[in-house]
């Protein structure tokens, strides 16, 4: 006995004690198990109880769908002369959630019998499909989801037919891409993942995410798109109106990694909003110019810098730095000096405020997941293939609803200080 059957009789042991109480479904349950058990029948694999009672419910809901659509029962004498009557069976193979099942689908001699349960030409039970969708989201590749659904559930799907499931959420994903968004942000953090992608040859493409977090706490993520590493002000202009086009007039401060163009496009699209460097990104840079030894002497330096009271302290502090590591880094110097109208603007308000833009918790989780997904897959064959896997990695997240609640609580503070600090901006998300 495996061990599921094992676990399978346990249950059904205990659901015997229950039905002593005279639950007629319960005591059904029993019967049937036992009546399996004495022809020898396994309650789960091939041939075993749940295929059995599987082809049973989908057969008799099939009769059923007959009778409805040709209003009288099979053998009723109403049916005479109606036009249209049963005209036999065909047989087909569907893959559900407990294997392969055969089942009978019957017809109707006018051959308009449309069966909605188990539709025409249709092979599969939408509890694959979800399966499907569901370990591609997790970054299974094509092969390894035809090998898992083989090995468990014995079904024989094909990458080209995984593929063709996949693509189905291309129209969810144009809809998600387009639907309408809150008013007003406090913060928008911008991110890329780069991802391969064999157009001609394989080379590094960014697929840029936009990630909001709204005025209750709880985290947006607005949209992506694939860019081709040399994006610049009239590339950022197109995104940022697309965003205001479907309904954001106003964010506070925009939070990105120093993206050629950006602040002149959202200087044009939101005046008023700031647009911020973020700070662990800036570090992350600075330490690729310099040698592994000297990492912890160069953070401790810059520490003073980003966390300096005043933009004036903070210069002040900079110039320290520059005089120390500039003539040894001379890149890093350049660096900060490239950055610094976009790496000032968060040393002027609240420290919740600074704790949320130097964080980079907030898109860094929703990296993870997303390159996750993109490394299974080595490289895609163009760029709807990667928005694809990156879509559904992106819809695979939080599927409990905790990180929902952590969020909320996480930013709390933070939008307290927004909500001072910007006054009146926030209250027309509200309204």
């Amino acid at each position: 006995m495996t061990t599921t059957e094992a676990k399978a009789d346990a249950a059904v042991a205990k659901a015997g004690k229950r039905a002593q109480g005279g639950d007629p479904a319960e005591d059904l349950i029993g019967q049937l198990v036992a009546q399996a058990r004495e022809k020898g029948l396994d309650l789960v694999g091939e041939g075993g109880l749940l295929q059995q009672l599987t082809k049973r419910v989908l057969e008799s809901a099939l009769e059923g769908e007959i009778t409805d659509h040709l209003g009288y029962d099979k053998h009723d004498p109403a049916g005479k002369d109606s036009g249209n009557s049963r005209n036999g069976h065909r047989s087909k193979t569907v893959t559900t959630d407990v294997g392969p099942v055969e089942i009978t689908v019957p017809r109707d001699r006018a051959g308009s019998f449309e069966p909605q349960l188990v539709k025409k030409r249709q092979r599969r039970l939408t509890g694959v499909d979800e399966i499907v969708l569901s370990l591609s989201a997790k970054g299974l590749t094509h092969g390894e989801i035809s090998a898992h659904l083989a090995e468990v559930y014995g079904a024989n799907v094909s990458k080209q037919t995984i593929s063709t499931i996949t693509d189905k959420v291309i129209d969810g994903m144009t809809e998600w891409q387009n639907r309408p968004l809150d008013a007003v942000y406090p913060v928008i953090f911008l991110d890329a993942i780069h991802v391969k992608i064999r157009d001609g040859q394989v080379a590094n493409r960014p697929i840029y995410v936009a990630l909001a977090v709204t005025v209750d706490g709880t985290r947006d993520i607005l949209g992506l798109w694939a860019g081709d590493g040399g994006e610049g002000a009239k590339y950022w202009l197109q995104v940022l109106t697309e965003l205001k086009n479907r309904g954001v007039a106003d964010v506070c401060m925009v939070v990105c990694d120093g993206l050629s163009g950006l602040p002149d496009a959202v200087a044009h699209v939101w005046p008023q909003a700031l647009v911020q460097t973020c700070i662990v990104h800036l570090l992350r840079n600075s330490f690729r110019y310099a040698a592994r030894q000297d990492w912890d002497k160069i953070a401790k330096v810059l520490k003073p810098v980003y966390t300096a009271p005043t933009e004036a302290a903070a210069m002040e502090r900079w110039g320290d730095f520059a005089e120390e590591w500039g003539p040894k880094y001379p890149a890093i110097v350049r660096l900060w000096e490239n950055a610094w109208a976009e790496f000032v603007p968060f040393l002027q308000f609240d420290p919740e405020i600074r704790k949320v833009v130097c964080s980079t918790n907030a898109i860094e989780s929703v990296n993870a997941r997303i390159r996750r997904a993109v490394k299974a897959r080595g490289h895609f064959p163009n760029e709807q293939a990667a928005l694809k896997c990156v879509y559904l990695a992106v819809m695979s997240l939080d599927p409990t609803g905790k990180g929902r609640k952590r969020w909320i609580s996480r930013w709390k503070a933070a939008l307290n200080a927004f909500e001072i600090t910007f006054e009146g901006r926030l209250a027309a998300a509200r309204n």
